[in-house]
């Protein structure tokens, strides 16, 4: 069973209810040309936040799992509906260009119908989750068709790391426009805030998704896409929300850049980001950030503290790619407002959670996976070869780890992602990372660098894959498979006579 649930603690369990069943009730089945639909906005949240500011940030709504189990319905339409501050076509989940977030805990099972009403091939990423690459589970190689469902289903470990996640199309060749168009939501594995001091677990949090949208006549843009073009950016699709904190207040927001291409390099004037999560992976020791780099497909979560009663704007500041790549400009995200009764300020503890550290494991094999590009830009590839998913390129052992040098030699970064196994960092440019922040499953590789990274394969076989997440280079051939195999019996030993 499943339920639809608010952000809020102390009221998910009645007003929640309410609220995404009233959301759910608007998404009807479309069809593969249009539908129009109005903004789907929970009550009482439609309004400005403060004279002359934008509308109050809306987390989106949720569906929870109950009993150890998530059942849930996604059906892939095109919709005329709210984006930011205007209402265009997009590619939705059930009628919203900000799906709802999927929230689970680690050992659930996730059952999943995805229903393609649209005129194109489809599927399902659960991106980052420790799941298996095969049928029925995160098998990113099928195909659902126009009018055809799928039903997914998905076991968590009782070790999935909990944090932040997201779900998204990967389709062959068609994952950059689908994703631009608006095939991105938010997936939660509960439960982050048990590692915290008692006095922090039951503070306000907020999902800070993300995602951008290029315009074309009375639609989303799709393609072609040029990265570079002027983007329109957005939080939980909206322009320039409102977040409101009470003076020496602590928040938890879940950082997570759920768009096809573009990164993002955020700073909140006056505070920092308290890291305790990298990609869904709490980090052993917190740690504090002026600014946050996050590249296509990554995410993080931080305690955010309120300063003194006032107003600033969370901004992603100018970040260049490198010669070959873009220069992505300044762009207001929120506006942060703080009022009210000041809060006393929390001391924000240095010791989180335990994680497994490679530094000394016993490396079975060593492999150099390279990104190249023509010079034009226009195709991609690893190892001097485009993706093909015929094709086997990589294979490791279950059970054993690996260490893997990532090699730009382009210019322009790139974003790293591997499927089905997280990994953990030990170098960027020769730069050794600290093991007490080292787990991604998505990280950037600058222009012309390298990153040295290990990875302990565990529990699940199959063919999967490695990629670059800027979607337009994976799309265009940056996109390699890797097959997990189980470890060969062990020879018997030659008898011998005496």
């Amino acid at each position: 069973m499943f339920g639809p649930i608010t952000r809020s603690p102390l009221i998910r369990s009645v007003l929640g209810l309410a609220l995404a069943s009233a959301w759910l009730a608007g998404c009807t089945t479309g069809s593969p040309t249009e539908q129009i639909d109005g903004p789907h906005e929970p009550a009482g949240q439609d309004g400005p936040a403060a004279a002359g500011l934008g509308p109050r940030l809306q987390d989106p709504p949720e569906l929870a799992s109950h009993d150890g189990v998530l059942k849930v319905s996604l059906v892939v339409e095109r919709r005329r509906v709210q984006v930011g501050n205007r209402r265009l076509y997009a590619t939705t989940y059930n009628g919203a260009y900000m799906p709802p977030t999927l929230r689970v805990r680690p050992g659930d099972r996730i059952d999943l119908t995805m229903t393609n009403t649209i005129d194109q091939d489809t599927n399902l990423h659960t991106h980052g989750l420790h799941v298996s690459p095969r049928s029925p589970s995160d098998d990113i190689f099928l195909a659902i068709k126009y009018k055809q469902s799928y039903h997914y289903s998905y076991r968590l470990p009782l070790n999935q790391p909990i944090g932040t996640y997201w779900y998204h199309s990967h389709a062959d060749m068609l994952s950059a426009p689908q994703v631009a168009g608006g095939e991105s939501g938010i997936l939660i594995v509960d439960s982050l805030q048990q590692y915290l001091p008692a006095s922090l677990r039951g503070i306000t949090e907020h999902t800070i998704a993300l995602k951008d949208f290029q315009v074309q006549g009375d639609s989303v843009k799709t393609r072609p896409l040029s990265i570079g073009a002027p983007t329109q950016r957005t939080v939980n699709g909206q322009q320039n929300p409102v977040i409101t904190m009470r003076p020496g207040e602590t928040q938890l927001w879940r950082l997570a850049n759920i768009g096809a291409n573009i990164y993002y390099r955020l700073r909140l004037p006056g505070t920092r980001f308290h890291v305790i999560a990298q990609d869904g992976i709490p980090v052993r020791r917190i740690y504090a950030q002026d600014t946050l780099l996050i590249p296509a497909g990554a995410r993080f979560d931080v305690l955010v503290q309120g300063g003194g009663a006032g107003t600033v704007r969370l901004q992603t500041l100018p970040y260049d790619s490198g010669p070959a790549g873009n220069k992505f400009p300044r762009a207001d995200l929120a506006t942060v407002v703080t009022s009210g009764t000041p809060m006393p300020l929390a001391t924000v503890p240095t010791s989180f959670a335990r994680h497994e550290d490679l530094i000394r494991a016993k490396i079975a094999a060593r492999k150099t996976v390279v990104f190249t590009e023509n010079k034009a830009g226009t195709k991609f590839f690893i190892n001097g070869r485009s993706y093909d998913p015929r094709r086997t390129d990589f294979t490791s052992t279950l059970g054993t780890v690996e260490e893997w040098t990532v090699r730009n030699d382009s210019d322009e970064a790139h974003s790293f992602h591997l499927h089905t196994d997280d990994f953990q960092l030990m170098s960027i440019n020769g730069k050794a990372r600290p093991a007490s922040r080292a787990w991604y499953d998505t990280v950037n590789v600058p222009a012309r660098g390298s990153a040295v990274l290990r990875v302990h394969f565990t529990d699940f076989i199959g063919r999967t894959v490695l990629h670059c997440h800027i979607l337009n280079h994976e799309d265009a051939g940056m996109m390699a498979v890797l097959d997990i195999v189980r470890p060969r019996p062990a020879s018997p030993k030659p008898r011998t006579t005496r």
